[in-house]
């Protein structure tokens, strides 16, 4: 069963599409040879410690199929099913509809529902920054940055079964969530829909704090006036009683 108001961070890395062209620049592909799979993915639960991570090579089978996704997907599937609210930067657009890509392609029925926050859409619709990347965004913030892949090749070395390039590849995935979660809490008081996971009125929606303070009123039609308060802990404003 669902806990209440569970908060999912999440990332994901998958291979690219393998086809054939008859040129470098701008080009259709002939045929496609190999579809796009996952490799890894990582995840961590908000108020708790530590990054956790699914690889394909952690599967028994990963010698025989190394494009077989299978136990990646189903360990996506068991966290999503559990989450109130996942934060995925770029998710909504990209990582949510990868994974539901393939759990459909494996006959698996979707997990129970949840709302989405994407720090990049979150990022594009209150500020301007120069780059709204999470590498970027981390660098503005002066809270952490992306590890370093050394390009491409990563990704290739992973698909070739490379036990070393596995090792940065989910080392670089779990430093991908660990630094977005950083970059969601800077972002989190300026979310002005963000889902309510307080459990009254006098906690901040956004970070439960019961760390609060009243602000003055704001005065509406028909006479009727509602408290303002400011989160101490994330900043937030929100309305109280």
């Amino acid at each position: 069963m669902k806990s209440t108001q569970s908060v999912l961070f999440i990332d994901i890395e998958n291979t690219p599409i393998i086809g054939y062209t008859w040129g470098l620049w701008e080009q259709n592909v002939i045929r496609k040879q190999q579809d796009s799979y996952l490799l890894c993915a990582a995840y961590k639960w908000l108020g708790k410690k530590g990054v956790k991570a699914t690889a394909q090579i952690d599967s028994p089978s990963y010698h025989k199929d190394k494009t077989n996704d299978k136990n990646v997907i189903l360990e996506l599937w068991r966290v999503l099913d559990q989450a109130d609210i996942v934060i995925a930067h770029n998710g909504a657009r990209f990582d949510l509809p990868k994974i539901n890509s393939r759990f459909i392609s494996y006959g698996i029925t979707p997990p129970s529902p949840y709302k989405v926050v994407d720090t990049l859409q979150i990022a594009r619709k209150y500020f301007k920054f120069d780059s709204n990347k999470l590498d970027d965004l981390g660098k503005q913030f002066g809270v952490g940055r992306k590890v370093e892949t050394g390009g491409f090749d990563l990704w290739l070395d992973c698909m070739a079964g490379k036990e070393e390039a596995w090792k940065k590849m989910i080392r670089y995935n779990k430093q991908d969530v660990a630094l977005l979660e950083e970059v969601y809490l800077k972002l989190l008081p300026w979310i002005t829909n963000h889902p309510f996971i307080g459990n009254d009125k006098e906690e901040c929606p956004n970070c439960k704090s019961k760390h609060t303070q009243g602000r003055g009123i704001e005065k509406r039609k028909g006479g009727k006036q509602i408290p303002r308060c400011q989160c101490q802990d994330c900043g937030k404003w929100f309305y109280g009683k």
